[in-house]
């Protein structure tokens, strides 16, 4: 017997993850208003960006690709890749970084406000989209569960990144 999903559908699962990216955010935006030290925010900011980077992975490979195809509207998916083209670079800036050097602070909110833009505009547009076409959703969300736990297991079992610059 299967487990019970947790999600409605695919659009449903990818905004609970914005919701928790989001609150990871403010949770970082506090430690910097509590003057936390540099390897507390350094490990919420990398948390940060694993979660972001299997959220993208899991959209362009199975989401955006479904999506493409039932909506046709190629400009709109052009350039959510191209926003996560832009997270990702500065993705691997903040795990280059070291957490007590200028502008780390700076280069986290800079990647909140970047996915902030770019979760509004999935909102407001691709997911609606997706949901009014024919595109079958639930379905969709086992095969996007069953990825994002494959590149959870796969991040589990790398070593710790350390900062290099």
């Amino acid at each position: 017997m299967t487990e019970p999903v947790a999600y409605d559908d695919a659009v449903d699962l990818l905004d609970a993850d914005h919701k928790a990216v989001k609150k990871m955010f403010i949770d970082y935006g506090a430690l910097c208003e509590d003057d936390a030290p540099a390897d507390s925010k350094q490990a919420l900011a990398l948390r940060i960006c694993q979660a972001l980077t299997v959220h993208a992975l899991i959209e362009e490979e199975i989401f955006y690709p479904q999506v493409r195809k039932a909506i046709n509207d190629d400009a709109l998916m052009d350039g959510a890749l191209l926003e996560h083209t832009d997270a990702k670079a500065l993705i691997a800036r903040i795990e280059s970084m070291k957490p007590n050097g200028a502008g780390y602070d700076a280069k986290v909110q800079q990647l909140g406000k970047l996915i902030d833009e770019h979760v509004l505009q999935e909102r407001e547009e691709i997911f609606l989209k997706a949901r009014s076409s024919t595109l079958d959703l639930r379905s969709l969300t086992l095969q996007l569960l069953k990825r994002r736990q494959q590149l959870k297991n796969k991040a589990a079992a790398k070593p710790t990144k350390e900062a290099t610059t």
